[in-house]
């Protein structure tokens, strides 16, 4: 048997199914959508309609949580809703409980975790991961090899460079306080973060903020400044011309 489609699974006018690809109950595919060999979407998955799945992708999977997990905010999963006209690449991972908007681009080898919302139009780069519990608005681009830490939130139009790192723990796994503490980071509208940057637990980058390449944050950034080096201190404001209000 090349595929299994369940016979609860609805799929839409016009859409294709590659060879070897596991379709289980109750999922609905939308009208025109491309769906690659080799692809598992697991129960109950929404998609609309326009959308490619390339190969190797697994839509819908269940969580995995190690028993020490500081992650304890539990919550019922619902099922994963891919927007409309999405492109989702080869070998991604999406769990449970993730919602996509219209349009997100999600390049190869990336993961995104469960109860975690995509915005409309971003596009999530290649090897980005996005852990549980996050918010990522629309407009955003985060780049190649991003690491976003649970519990955070991007608001619209963000800017993400390569290899930035953002972490959420300040006792490093080694006490038991950590859990009143835990906390994701959060960049404002227009926020960007240059390449090797990395942010520190609980730590927030303001409007329009700009983080220089390899910085280290440490404290809150002020709106509308640059700041850079190690520990990242304001060097100077964002010149005018590349300010949200003027782009």
């Amino acid at each position: 048997m090349e595929n299994f489609i369940d016979q609860t699974a609805k799929l839409g006018e016009g859409t294709k199914v590659g060879k070897y690809t596991v379709i289980e109950k109750d999922v609905r595919i939308g009208k025109n959508c491309t769906i690659g060999n080799n692809v598992t979407i697991y129960a109950s998955t929404q998609i609309g309609d326009s959308v490619r799945i390339d190969d190797n992708t697994v839509i819908g999977k269940l969580l995995m949580k190690a028993t020490a997990s500081a992650t304890t905010i539990e919550q019922q999963l619902t099922s994963t809703q891919i927007g409309d006209d999405c492109l989702i690449g080869t070998s991604v991972v999406i769990y449970a409980g993730a919602t996509l908007g219209k349009k997100v681009l999600v390049a190869d080898l990336s993961t995104i975790r469960e109860n975690v919302a995509v915005g409309d139009f971003t596009i999530v780069g290649r090897g980005v991961a996005i852990e549980n519990f996050c918010r990522v608005g629309s407009h955003c681009k985060l780049e190649t090899n991003v690491y976003i830490c649970a519990y955070s939130v991007l608001e619209d139009n963000c800017f993400i460079a390569p290899c930035v790192a953002t972490s959420n723990d300040n006792y490093m796994a080694r006490s038991k306080e950590r859990f009143k503490h835990y906390k994701g980071v959060t960049v404002k509208k227009g926020g960007r973060i240059g390449l090797n940057a990395t942010i520190l637990p609980g730590k927030t980058i303001g409007e329009d903020s700009q983080v220089a390449a390899g910085a280290v944050v440490t404290k809150d950034t002020p709106p509308k400044k640059i700041v850079l080096g190690a520990p990242a201190k304001v060097w100077g404001d964002v010149p005018d011309d590349q300010l949200l209000e003027n782009q």
